[in-house]
C-alpha cells in the first residue's frame, strides 16, 4: 500500500488570467513564490518521496515547500489542450462552436483539438503509479489531480464532482493493488514559523 499525496502548484500569470496552460511552460508568477514560501508540507509527509511534473511551475512549487529537489516524471505533466493553450475557456465558452464544456460535461474521452483526453492522460499515469515504492508527495496541476481524484472517487467527469481542488492544501490517495482510494478530507500545508 502506498500512500500519496497530490498538491497542485502556485499561481501564474496565466491562472490569474484564467488562460488555459496545459503543457505549456509557464512559471510561477513572484506573488506565487511569496505566498508558497509562508509553506511547508507537514511533519508526516516532510520526508515522503518528493515526485514533480517537469513544467517549471510544478517542480519550483515541490523545491519551496518541500525545500529539495523533486524526483521528475515526464507522465506527471498537464493534460495537453492543444488549440486552446493560451486562451480562455470563458471566452471559449461564448463561442457555441468551439466544443468547450464545462468539466463536469466531459466524460473521460473529452478532448481539446489537438489535445488529450482524462483517459489518454490516465494511460499515461498508471505505469508511472504502478513503479511507486514509497510513499510519495506529488506536485502537479490541476488535470492530473482530477484524472487520479476521479478514479479515486469512481466519478466520471459528469454532473458535479465529488472534490474540490485547492491549493496549499495535500490530497490524499491510497494506492493498493491498482486501485486507488481517496481520503475524504485534504491536509492544509503548514505555515512557516
Amino acid at each position: 500500500m502506498i500512500r500519496i499525496a497530490l498538491l497542485r502548484h502556485g499561481h501564474t500569470e496565466w491562472n490569474r488570467a484564467g488562460r488555459i496552460q496545459g503543457s505549456s511552460d509557464i512559471p510561477l508568477d513572484d506573488d506565487a513564490r511569496k505566498e508558497l514560501r509562508q509553506f511547508r508540507l507537514p511533519a508526516p509527509w516532510q520526508h515522503a518521496e518528493l515526485w514533480s511534473s517537469p513544467l517549471t511551475r510544478a517542480a519550483e512549487t515541490a523545491r519551496i515547500v518541500a525545500g529539495r529537489a523533486p524526483r521528475i516524471a515526464d507522465a506527471l505533466t498537464e493534460m495537453h489542450w492543444g488549440d486552446w493553450e493560451g486562451l480562455r475557456g470563458a471566452d471559449l465558452l461564448t463561442q457555441p462552436d468551439s466544443g468547450f464544456r464545462h468539466i463536469e460535461d466531459w466524460g473521460w474521452d473529452y478532448r481539446a483539438p489537438g489535445g488529450e483526453s482524462p483517459a489518454e492522460l490516465e494511460d499515461r499515469l498508471r505505469p508511472w503509479l504502478a513503479g511507486l515504492t514509497q510513499d510519495a508527495v506529488v506536485v502537479c496541476h490541476i488535470g492530473v489531480m482530477r484524472v487520479l481524484l476521479a478514479r479515486a472517487h469512481g466519478w466520471n467527469f459528469a454532473g458535479g464532482a465529488p472534490f474540490r481542488i485547492k491549493r496549499n492544501r495535500l490530497f490524499l490517495l491510497t494506492f493498493s493493488d491498482g486501485i486507488l482510494t481517496a481520503d475524504p478530507d485534504p491536509v492544509r500545508l503548514e505555515r512557516c514559523g
